[in-house]
């Protein structure tokens, strides 16, 4: 095996979440009234902290806007949206997989944690996972080096040179760079190619049977 440790990013990741969020951040602008994008031109908002994708969206930086525009969006989410999202296929074989030969699997998500704990519930994913963390709803481990940097703190010591993190945007790849641990970007979730090339992480996966493939063979299974 080529890592023993994975810290799995969720949206992009996991599972593809773009209905679900999408439709939340159009709730939350229309109540606003503010103008509502279509959800193709909105796929950037699904990985960056929710904050700053509304402080964009909003034009403001205005604390009280913003907080309400989040709690606008998680009043639709945590009943509905939360909902409208779909596990990518293959992932939960190889997560069973890779913990039948003694892979830890760690959850390592800016999503809140209490919403990540329903979402793997949901689609029988928890039991794949040692540890499911996420950000609190007060904005805490919301940035993905500090995410990263608690996550790491459950993992045995001897373990932790064999320790990867798994994700689809170029934040994933920033947070494992700043704690010392490889990183996989993932090639079928909401990052595009210059974004994961510009960010460089160790390996590049098109789709998950290539992730499958690296994840038990090593890199020297990837056609170049």
């Amino acid at each position: 095996m080529l890592y023993d440790v994975l810290l799995w990013d969720l949206d992009g990741t996991l599972t593809d979440p773009k209905v679900g969020i999408t439709r939340s951040v159009q709730y939350a602008l229309k109540k606003l009234d503010f103008p509502i994008p279509e959800a193709d031109d909105l796929e950037w908002i699904i990985g960056p902290p929710l904050k700053e994708s509304f402080k964009i969206l909003l034009k403001t930086m205005d604390e009280s806007l913003l907080n309400q525009a989040i709690e606008l969006y998680r009043e639709r989410f945590s009943e509905i949206g939360l909902y409208e999202n779909n596990v990518y296929p293959g992932i939960p074989d190889l997560l069973v997989r890779l913990k039948d030969k003694g892979c830890m699997h760690l959850l390592a998500t800016s999503k809140p944690k209490v919403f990540a704990e329903i979402i793997l519930k949901h689609f029988s994913l928890d039991s794949c996972f040692s540890v499911i963390m996420g950000s609190e709803l007060n904005g805490q481990f919301v940035e993905k080096d500090v995410l990263i940097a608690e996550v790491l703190k459950k993992v045995p010591v001897g373990s932790m040179s064999k320790v990867v993190m798994i994700g689809d945007r170029r934040f994933d790849v920033f947070g494992a760079r700043a704690n010392h641990i490889d990183i996989i970007s993932v090639g079928y979730g909401y990052g595009t190619v210059k974004e994961l090339q510009d960010a460089a992480p160790d390996f590049i996966v098109p789709n998950v049977s290539d992730l499958e493939r690296l994840l038990f063979s090593g890199a020297e299974s990837l056609t170049v």
